[in-house]
């Protein structure tokens, strides 16, 4: 049989009751497949179900030790968790995977490697089930196999850094995990909801998630936009900026996640200011790698060029309420939101015209660049906002290289001189010459 009809076989025999036919068929595949670590986590679920509390955290124990050698760390601290809801004093694991992935670790490196689970379509040879199968002496057995450490010897030397956690200290990484909150999920359980509060960020230990957007006319159709597995982290950048959530979250079969809230950083006390570092580097580099994969600025280049040209903009973080162009000024260059939201009007209160409000990945101040003109718009962060800016020369130098950039822009300005009305004839030729948007 294959491994995942096996593991559907169990999971059957769960739902009826039967647990000492489910552990004998765990028994089975790990028997088979000793880098099989989500078997051996079964097995010590359904010995905590069976009252089998003493047997269940040897078998954890073996988890979080092949989970940590094996390359595995979210997924070890979920069976750290299993093992402080039976009591056992997890302190000492904190601190090995802290020292064993954090920042400074020998075993991190750029290019690492991690036990490979095995596939789903491995074949494997079933259990006998027709024996009549005592449940204390099936469990003892199951327990034997499962918290054997000696079944597997040969791990990686280096791993992959985590995301985020890997960029801080051996304290600060144990105090964010002790912080941390560990869910385990079933399936079409709901992570976060769109437009509930972003208090808490997730990362994956386990299985697989979907993320989707509604219908928004009150229907129940949905836009799947991706599909998380193990590893992938979701939920910060409305926790960094404050914001409500944009999209929803299900679980896909089962998943075990790391929540890591608002109240959980500000638990780490002193060390709140690295992690909170960490975490804005994380996130606005994976805003930086969307943007170059999504934006039709970048188009014209190759993944290398793409590179090269993000380094000559510099970053900006602006706080809620700031002007970034004023109207009237020479344009300095162009603009790009990497987060946060922009407003754009023009006039003085109380006499405003509101022209858009843009949201990450959108570009401003490619108006006044390509026409010549002073701004007579004014754009201002709403809320706390990151922008790249790309100075006038620079972009000037890009456009003369680059005729399809230069076309790209200058429909663009025509586009929003158009939908903001400022494209209608003047009988005063200076006054069309000057309204221009940024």
């Amino acid at each position: 049989m294959r491994l995942d009809e096996l593991r559907t076989q169990a999971l059957r025999y769960l739902a009826l009751g039967e647990f000492s036919r489910a552990l004998t068929v765990y028994e089975r595949v790990l028997g088979q497949l000793p880098s099989d670590l989500d078997t051996r986590m079964r097995i010590a679920d359904v010995l905590v179900q069976i009252g089998q509390r003493d047997l269940a955290q040897r078998v954890y124990a073996a988890v979080v030790f092949y989970d940590l050698q094996g390359g595995r760390p979210l997924h070890a601290v979920v069976a750290m968790q299993a093992l402080a809801d039976l009591g056992q004093d997890i302190a000492p694991y904190r601190l090995a995977l802290a020292q064993l992935y954090g920042a400074g670790s020998p075993r991190i490196a750029r290019v690492g490697g991690r036990l490979a689970p095995p596939r789903p379509e491995t074949q494997l040879a079933p259990p006998d089930l027709s024996k009549n199968l005592e449940m204390e002496t099936v469990a003892l057995s199951a327990a034997s196999v499962a918290a054997d450490t000696r079944a597997l010897t040969a791990f990686p030397s280096h791993f992959p850094p985590l995301p985020l956690l890997s960029d801080l200290s051996d304290r600060a990484f144990a105090r964010v995990l002790e912080a941390a909150a560990v869910h385990r999920l079933g399936h079409g359980a709901r992570v976060v909801h769109a437009g509930d509060p972003g208090d808490a960020f997730y990362m994956i230990a386990a299985g697989e998630v979907r993320v989707f957007v509604s219908d928004g006319a009150g229907g129940t159709g949905q836009q799947e936009l991706a599909r998380l597995g193990e590893g992938a982290i979701f939920g910060e950048l409305a926790l960094i900026n404050a914001q409500p959530r944009t999209a929803s979250v299900d679980v896909v079969g089962s998943a075990d996640l790391i929540a890591i809230g608002r109240r959980a950083l500000q638990a780490t006390a002193g060390e709140l200011p690295s992690v909170a570092a960490a975490l804005e580097k994380f996130t606005r580099d994976r805003l930086l790698r969307n943007l170059l994969s999504t934006s039709p600025i970048f188009r014209p280049f190759s993944p290398q060029q793409r590179i090269d040209l993000i380094r000559r903009f510099t970053g900006h973080d602006i706080e809620p309420g700031t002007p970034i162009v004023r109207e009237g000024e020479e344009g300095q260059g162009l603009y790009l939101l990497l987060s946060g939201e922009v407003r754009v009007h023009r006039g003085n209160p109380p006499f405003e015209q509101e022209i858009a409000v843009l949201a990450p990945g959108q570009c401003f101040g490619e108006i006044s660049l390509i026409r010549g003109q002073p701004t007579v718009a004014t754009v201002q962060a709403t809320r706390r906002s990151a922008v790249l800016f790309l100075a006038r020369e620079y972009f000037a130098r890009l456009c003369d290289a680059l005729p399809e950039m230069r076309a790209y822009f200058e429909q663009l300005t025509e586009e929003r001189l158009r939908e903001a009305g400022l494209d209608r004839p003047s009988e005063d030729e200076d006054d069309v010459d000057s309204r221009f948007l940024f």
